[in-house]
């Protein structure tokens, strides 16, 4: 695997790192494939109990490699084929859905700004810890885009309608402090704490009852489209469901034993 994305997996935790640190991590073709298919083979990996995105250098993510995508819509403009844009259908979509709808929780320890398209990627997961000195930025319409990347669905999920059309209509830098008041950080934390407790939060979903995470995002994904009556039958489905795995069994018998209890993931 190229440096641009590292990939880890150690005691069910899967650590993705994106790794272009001298261009603020910046999603060139060759990043977003290796993000794309990193976090699908993490979503496949029965090892794998908990994901942890992550990044190196000063910036979490800023979006699109714009020093490449300018060279690729001169190539559109004299091959008529505007292909370029193909990108959120080839790569930002698949990755916002791994993040979104695989089976196990994601954290995402945001160490520096997150513009664009890595605010997209950060809002995807299920968990943000986020540095003091981090910042998020829609940023799409400063460049005369349309949000990509998950953030019309996310952000208003997040912060309501109202919050998230200001800031995509008018992109501006949000503090971890203010991202925490507005609901889009979980935690905030000092920048030189940054990585162990992310990783701390990972590793501890890691080693929780992770079919029930599932269910957890499932319902959560589904509630937000559906009425309450709909959402009810769902619960009870995957409650049923959660209610004869091995986990719950293993909890229940724990907690009357007064004992932690040692989660399988089943």
């Amino acid at each position: 695997m190229a440096d641009t994305v590292l990939y880890d997996v150690t005691d069910g935790l899967a650590t993705i790192t994106l790794n272009r640190p001298d261009a603020m991590n910046a999603m060139n073709t060759e990043a977003k494939v290796l993000l794309r298919d990193t976090l699908q083979e993490a979503a496949a990996d029965s090892a794998v109990r908990a994901v942890l995105l992550t990044a190196t250098g000063r910036a979490f993510c800023v979006g699109q490699d714009l020093k490449e995508h300018i060279g690729l819509l001169a190539e559109d403009r004299a091959t008529g084929s505007g292909s370029t844009m193909n990108t959120v259908r080839e790569h930002y979509n698949p990755i916002v859905t791994a993040l979104t709808e695989m089976p196990k929780p994601v954290v995402a320890g945001v160490n520096g700004v997150a513009a664009g398209a890595g605010a997209g990627f950060a809002l995807a997961a299920d968990y943000r810890v986020v540095a003091d000195t981090a910042s998020f930025n829609t940023s799409f319409a400063g460049v005369a885009l349309t949000a990509d990347s998950g953030m019309s669905w996310t952000l208003p999920r997040l912060i309501g309608h109202g919050r998230a059309a200001d800031l995509l209509l008018f992109p501006r830098n949000v503090s971890a402090q203010e991202a925490y008041e507005l609901g889009i950080a979980n935690k905030v934390v000092p920048a030189g704490e940054l990585a162990d407790e992310a990783a701390a939060v990972a590793r501890r979903l890691a080693q929780g009852p992770t079919a029930a995470y599932a269910a957890i995002k499932e319902s959560l994904a589904y509630g937000a489209g559906h009425s309450l009556a709909e959402t009810l039958g769902k619960e009870d489905e995957l409650q049923i469901r959660a209610g004869a795995s091995e986990d719950h069994r293993i909890a229940v018998e724990a907690f009357v034993k007064k004992e932690k209890p040692a989660f399988l993931g089943h």
